[in-house]
């Protein structure tokens, strides 16, 4: 997976934005982020999954989805090493995290969810 490709599927998602934070692409829906692009470094994009998705995702591919460091990793922030991940792995950890963002009305009428949403 490139950033590109990252880019690509993040803003696919129904009222999904790119915007920036920090000096780090990020994506957005209703306002807030549910994925990052560029850290730690370029190798790397970020979901903001649950905790228990997190889990899931990490035991499933471990390598590929790292906990973030510190308290936002904690809270369910994963790092995507965009190398190693295949397209489908990334497009259900996307919509994990925009369905946990976006707005329930969204979600509804997008039938976005999935079976990593908790």
């Amino acid at each position: 997976m490139t950033a590109t490709g990252f880019r690509k599927l993040a803003v696919g998602f129904p009222e999904a934005t790119e915007s920036s934070h920090m000096d780090h692409p990020d994506f957005r829906v209703n306002g807030k982020v549910f994925a990052t692009l560029g850290y730690p470094d370029s190798t790397w994009g970020m979901v903001r999954l649950t905790p228990a998705q997190q889990a899931r995702f990490v035991a499933s591919c471990p390598g590929v989805f790292v906990p973030v460091r510190g308290a936002w990793g904690r809270r369910g922030a994963t790092n995507v090493k965009l190398r190693a991940v295949r397209a489908a792995m990334l497009r259900d950890a996307l919509e994990a995290a925009w369905v946990n963002t976006a707005p329930k009305r969204l979600v509804s009428i997008s039938k976005a969810a999935s079976s990593w949403s908790v």
